[in-house]
């Protein structure tokens, strides 16, 4: 029922909300109707009490009430004939399948049924173009590590034909910078790329993505080995050629018809590409060499006609635009001279001629790929321009989807506010009880019982304390169970109670019991002081003292039961006692009190109404220490000062230490002082300590180190003071 609270504040920024917020509806409402009260009866044989009857305690009632119906309120008549069939027709008198039917069916039946296709289609087919232009992109990254890796490849065919010297070493290594930067973006522009793209594609994807780290390995091989020129050109268009496969599956792989003639021209361009820069870096080597090394002209002229071959595909699968910039760009001096260079190289070549590109020039393979620059980087250029228009295209596309979609969630939600008119008054009798049962059921749990267990746990009384009934006073099934709410926040009210006074009664006993063993440990403690006095044998001597510290142990004892029953110390100062005289106080009420080093700052006094505490609390975490910790072990007790004005005190031990997960829950109960119950009695001195330490607002944290545990006290400066 929660779900039709929300009507009102319906959000349609997002084109499925409309077919999310009915499933929202329709699935709590139908389980709704499920429920055995909409029937007007509990469920099952035995249940035996209608819907709306008013159940009282068990207690105060007999086994022949349990199961007989109430009269009607007198408050409440169910009237004549006439009125109740004046109220068949009053909407917050409806029962809830009726008004869930009646709001349910004609919103989930339209909306649904017209708008959640169209919805779900249109914004599907948004996605669809969002997958073509991340391929766009992924394709903009890969033209520009085929450009920047086909130029380390010819710069290191130059390098090795000139005889690996300085002056080509250097711009080879420049060129790596470049390649790296755009193997990167490569990365992380693919990492986009999923099976949703196509397994085709994602597994074109991870494969190149494999393949990059083999540029590294080829620079390697190219600094440090005498690898001849082909094999250079060889193992760089290696990888060049799966750059080119990726470009064919993307072609291949288009969502779109809009895209596939771009996205085919831009695959062409990139294999001519490819042709046109391993022309220049053979050819640069042949000049730097003054010839064609073995197969080296062979691969020359089949790189050449490859390029050709791909720009004629260009040409076939390209607009007369893409035609005309291209013979624009692809032009030019630079572009005249390379083409006669060639020209004069292999008629060289075939002669058997040593290449001699200028007579008149030194620098014959610079000046070749000088020229042969401007035709590879007009083709990159246009491959620049195309992966533009792919990209802006596929962005239009997408736009233009995700309009239409939205278009169409809009309709949906018109076709929606249309359905809600019809229902908003029927939903209006609803939802106003439901939203001010759940608001007043959050109160009542969130801060009247709350407020209400606290003052029982004060008083102890409950007298007086009638809670008022929720102000829902419809007859149908949601003011019912505002009545049976009633009944529970009574119950529960009456069970807290009757908690409250055995707390009390448990408390009373503890108090009692303590105060009696108190007195006659005292008692014991008066009787071992006089033996003591009186007794000369050293052997006697020693075992009376080690009795007076057992009784001292069990006077403590019975004060940890005054602490758990809530009771303050008995004992109080009026004056401030030194802090040196305080831990000695807290030393002889344990046992092994030999083993313990004191390191305590001089000049500290603590307040008299909080001495007998502290005294208590370190006494329970030295007897602690001395416990668990190895009998030939030493603890210390050692001070420090805060900042804040404080004192910090610590006891160190060298035992058996704690788990994390020990260490964390002992902190919290520290922090906080838990409700006393069976558990408290297996660890009683946590308890006490987290007691003690809250009523002076003195804070107690455990920690662990190598070789134990260290209790540290923060001692407030409200509880200090100077000591002469």
């Amino acid at each position: 029922m929660t779900s039709l609270l929300c009507w009102g504040r319906f959000d349609v920024s997002h084109p499925f909300q409309a077919v999310r917020w009915f499933v929202r509806l329709a699935l709590p409402a139908w389980r709704v109707l499920k429920l055995p009260f909409i029937s007007g009866y509990a469920s099952g044989a035995d249940a035996g009490v209608y819907v709306g009857q008013r159940v009282e305690p068990v207690s105060n009632r007999s086994p022949a009430d349990v199961h007989r119906p109430h009269p009607p309120s007198p408050s409440r008549p169910h009237g004549r004939n006439g009125e109740k069939g004046r109220r068949k027709f009053r909407f917050r008198d409806w029962r809830v399948r009726s008004r869930l039917i009646a709001l349910i069916v004609i919103p989930t039946g339209v909306s649904i049924v017209v708008g959640a296709q169209q919805v779900i289609t249109s914004w599907n087919l948004a996605s669809q173009y969002q997958r073509v232009m991340d391929k766009s992109e992924l394709s903009a990254s890969v033209t520009e590590l085929t450009h920047q890796l086909a130029l380390e490849r010819d710069l290191a065919v130059h390098y090795v034909a000139a005889g690996r010297t300085p002056e080509r070493e250097e711009p080879l290594r420049t060129q790596f910078g470049p390649v790296d930067a755009a193997a990167e973006d490569f990365r992380d522009k693919a990492a986009a790329i999923t099976p949703a793209y196509g397994e085709s594609a994602s597994a074109l994807t991870r494969q190149l993505l494999s393949r990059l780290p083999e540029i590294a390995a080829t620079r390697n091989t190219v600094l440090g080995s005498e690898l001849l020129a082909l094999p250079t050109v060889t193992k760089y268009s290696q990888i060049i050629a799966v750059l080119a496969q990726f470009h064919d599956q993307i072609g291949k792989g288009g969502d779109q018809e809009e895209l596939a003639g771009d996205v085919a021209a831009l695959s062409a361009l990139s294999k001519a590409y490819d042709a046109a820069s391993e022309q220049r870096g053979l050819l640069a080597a042949a000049a730097a060499a003054g010839r064609f090394q073995s197969g080296e002209l062979d691969r020359f002229i089949a790189a050449r006609a490859r390029q050709e071959s791909e720009v004629t595909v260009f040409r076939a699968v390209a607009t007369p635009e893409q035609r005309q910039l291209y013979d624009d760009t692809v032009t030019g001096t630079l572009v005249d001279r390379a083409e006669v260079i060639r020209l004069r190289a292999l008629a060289q070549a075939a002669e058997g001629d040593r290449i001699d590109i200028e007579p008149e020039r030194q620098d014959d393979a610079d000046h070749w790929f000088e020229a042969s620059s401007g035709s590879v980087n007009g083709i990159w250029t246009m491959q620049r321009r195309i992966g533009e228009e792919i990209n802006v295209q596929s962005r239009t596309l997408k736009d233009a989807a995700r309009q239409e979609a939205l278009l169409a969630a809009a309709y949906s939600l018109l076709l929606l506010l249309a359905v809600l008119i019809i229902t908003a008054i029927m939903a209006r009798s609803l939802v106003s009880p439901l939203r001010r049962l759940r608001t007043e059921a959050l109160h009542i749990a969130g801060a009247r019982l709350p407020e209400t267990v606290r003052l029982l746990r004060e008083r102890g009384d409950q007298a007086g304390l009638v809670p008022p009934p929720i102000g829902v006073d419809s007859r149908d099934e949601i003011g019912e169970v505002a009545r049976a709410f009633d009944e529970v926040h009574r119950e529960a009210i009456r069970l807290a109670g009757e908690e409250s006074r055995l707390r009390a009664n448990v408390n009373a006993m503890f108090v009692n019991l303590s105060r009696r063993s108190q007195t006659m440990v005292q008692r014991q403690i008066q009787i071992i002081d006089g033996l003591e006095q009186g007794e000369q044998d050293e052997r006697r001597l020693a075992g009376l003292f080690s009795l007076d510290h057992l009784a001292t142990r069990m006077r403590r004892n019975n004060e940890n039961l005054l602490v758990l029953a809530g009771q303050d110390a008995p004992r109080r100062y009026n004056e401030p006692v030194g802090l040196a005289d305080v831990v000695r106080a807290a030393l002889s009420e344990v046992e092994g009190y030999e083993r313990v080093v004191a390191k305590l700052a001089e000049g500290v006094a603590v307040s008299g109404q909080a001495v007998n505490d502290i005294v208590h609390l370190l006494a329970e975490l030295i007897e602690n220490a001395l416990a668990f910790s190895p009998y030939e072990t030493r603890v210390t007790v050692a001070t420090g000062t805060m900042e804040s004005g404080g004192l910090v005190l610590t006891v160190d031990d060298t035992g058996i230490g704690m788990t994390q997960d020990e260490l964390e829950q002992a902190n919290a109960r520290l922090a906080r002082a838990p409700t006393v119950d069976v558990s408290v009695s297996r660890r009683m001195g946590l308890f006490v300590v987290a007691r003690l330490a809250q009523r002076h607002g003195v804070r107690v944290e455990l920690r662990s180190h190598k070789a134990g545990l260290t209790a540290i006290v923060l001692l407030p400066g409200s509880l200090l003071h100077p000591h002469l």
